[in-house]
């Protein structure tokens, strides 16, 4: 599989493209939606779905352009996550953002179930804390987990904003991703690449 890694939207948040065969996954697309399905139609690789790790403003603002220039795919997201998903663009507002609505529907992901979507499979964790329905996508034939805004480099997702609880993220993160082996690439929602290895050993908030 090869993993390629977009800043997009306002915020440049990491959204992931999830390669294998011609099947593409995007994970998070934050912003610019019809220019990524347009990168995408040019090198000849079709969508299969869109995975979400949470619904926060910076993370879905391209999902509906995507959907829109690429046509009809799955959105998958854990729906705990579906008041924020609902209420996306009035959040960005609040902070002098403007995305445009994502779609409502979605397919529900559940704690610990493998998600597949063309040649692309991953497993589901559930880690919330920063979001309520916060999942990572663990890829482990990859030695990769795509950690959203759980978990960064030197750093953890912040817990200050709506439905946001420190003690669970701390948990979550502790049980769900620092238990994968120590040599798996963390891929987060902002920020460089880490592993588990170095954010065990000297991330500060740990």
């Amino acid at each position: 599989m090869e993993i390629v890694t977009v800043p997009l939207g306002p915020l440049k948040a990491n959204g992931y493209l999830l390669i294998e065969g011609g099947d593409v996954v995007v994970v998070d697309p934050g912003g610019e939606g019809e220019d990524l399905a347009a990168a995408l139609k040019e090198r000849g690789w079709t969508l299969k779905a869109i995975w979400l790790t949470h619904a926060h403003f910076d993370h879905v603002g391209g999902v509906a352009g995507l959907l829109r220039a690429a046509g009809s795919v799955p959105v998958h997201m854990h729906p705990a996550d579906e008041q924020l998903l609902r209420h996306a663009a009035q959040s960005a507002a609040r902070w002098n953002i403007g995305i445009e609505a994502p779609p409502t529907d979605f397919v529900a992901l559940g704690h610990g179930e493998t998600l597949v979507s063309g040649a692309v499979s991953a497993r589901v964790l559930h880690t919330p804390g920063h979001a309520p329905g916060h999942v990572a996508f663990y890829l482990e034939d990859a030695a990769t987990v795509l950690s959203g805004d759980a978990l960064f480099k030197g750093s953890i997702g912040r817990t200050d904003l709506p439905y946001g609880d420190h003690e669970q993220l701390l948990e979550s993160i502790r049980r769900e991703l620092l238990s994968l082996p120590a040599e798996t690439r963390v891929l987060p929602g902002h920020g460089e690449p880490t592993t588990v290895a170095a954010e065990s050993a000297s991330n500060p908030f740990l």
